[in-house]
């Protein structure tokens, strides 16, 4: 294996290592909208549940990992299909094919370095003016309304 094919390896994978650290605070600071501090507030972890949304955490799409495992694939596939053919047609057909089975591993490794996140998340309004989202896997009898106090992580009942 040469030395430029190694590198791009490294890099592919310390990028892949990289993206499945990545993560989003659950806090979101004041801003806009936001009360002042209500009179007799009880606690400095407390709130009131604003809104429960059902589904993931992030609400979003895998994006990362099929996109980084399509790279490190069809790099891959090309300097594979570089070395073992001379059809251009064969070499775009290895590429392609290369792409879409890195996007599906990468997915998986993503999924799997995430986890199943499936639950609910909470909105608070904290006592202090400040909004919070917790994702938890039950509610444990928390509704919208619901006083609640948010602690490691998670809302409870108060």
């Amino acid at each position: 294996m040469n030395n430029r094919m190694r590198t791009t390896c490294i890099a592919a994978a310390a990028a892949l290592a990289l993206a499945g650290c990545a993560s989003t605070s659950p806090n979101y600071g004041s801003g806009y909208g936001t009360t002042p501090v209500p009179s007799g507030s009880r606690c400095y972890d407390c709130g009131t549940v604003v809104a429960i949304e059902t589904g993931s955490a992030d609400g979003g799409t895998n994006v990362a990992g099929p996109v980084l495992g399509g790279i490190v694939g069809a790099v891959a596939a090309k300097e594979l299909a570089r070395r073992n053919t001379d059809s251009e047609g064969r070499r775009n057909v290895a590429i392609a094919a290369g792409a879409a089975g890195g996007a599906v591993a990468g997915n998986a490794i993503q999924n799997r370095v995430e986890g199943n996140r499936s639950g609910y998340t909470l909105h608070v309004r904290m006592d202090d003016g400040r909004t919070t989202t917790v994702h938890q896997a039950n509610l444990d009898g928390i509704r919208e309304g619901s006083y609640v106090r948010v602690q490691n992580g998670r809302a409870w009942l108060y």
